[in-house]
């Protein structure tokens, strides 16, 4: 990773639709996902930029901190919060070390729209119990048959949330199962190959304020 940075201010501003925001903790649950994986990296998540709405972050997690933006509500699995807040959250309290990865050239509104359909059919699909995400991630591995493609996605986890979000913005071929993605497969050190001629700038370091309230505990969260 390289050892360019901005603050996070900065970086919320610059950020645009398909940008990623990858994720490195140090936690006994952060470690073995990147051992498992074997990359620096253990949640992703993706920018949603829409018109006059402050940045927004989707991806999945546990926890239910945050307000999620597309039901006003509070839960767990795949969510979209705003994106400071979200960011603030890992760092703060989950003791996580982002980076901003652009995506170039800047998406197109086709690929907003199509981004926006799977928030559509995703949001709130439950995220994986420990035993599962594991199965996943070795069934992702094998041969996509044509019944595997048929199923229907009943839990998500970040990396999935993302591929399956590339793949309908046209970023991702189709063709293999979510669970072949995990975070690690969308940090610089892998060979990832985006479709049209897109690709990944490296990693921008984002330094948190170190005062920042927790926006969890904001008044009406």
């Amino acid at each position: 990773m390289s050892d360019t940075s901005l603050n996070l201010d900065e970086a919320v501003e610059l950020t645009r639709t398909g940008d990623l925001w990858v994720f490195r903790g140090t936690s006994v649950p952060d470690r073995a996902i990147q051992i498992t994986t074997n990359s620096p990296v253990n949640h992703v998540g993706m920018s949603l930029v829409i018109d006059d709405l402050p940045p927004l972050m989707w991806h999945a997690e546990l926890g239910r901190s945050l307000v999620d933006m597309w039901t006003g509500t509070h839960q767990r699995g795949v969510q979209l919060h705003d994106l400071r807040d979200a960011v603030l959250v890992w760092g703060h309290r989950y003791g996580q070390q982002g980076w901003l990865r652009q995506l170039e050239p800047t998406a197109g509104k086709e690929m907003q729209d199509a981004a926006l359909r799977m928030v559509a059919r995703l949001n709130g699909t439950p995220f994986p119990s420990t035993a599962q995400l594991a199965g996943r991630w070795a069934l992702g591995r094998m041969p996509f048959g044509r019944r595997a493609r048929e199923r229907r996605l009943e839990t998500a986890y970040c990396a999935e949330v993302v591929a399956l979000t590339y793949q309908e913005m046209g970023l991702l071929p189709k063709g293999r199962r979510p669970g072949f993605y995990d975070p690690g497969r969308f940090w610089s050190g892998d060979s990832l190959e985006l479709e049209g001629g897109a690709a990944l700038g490296g990693e921008i370091r984002v330094d948190l304020p170190e005062n920042a309230p927790d926006p969890s505990k904001r008044t009406g969260s």
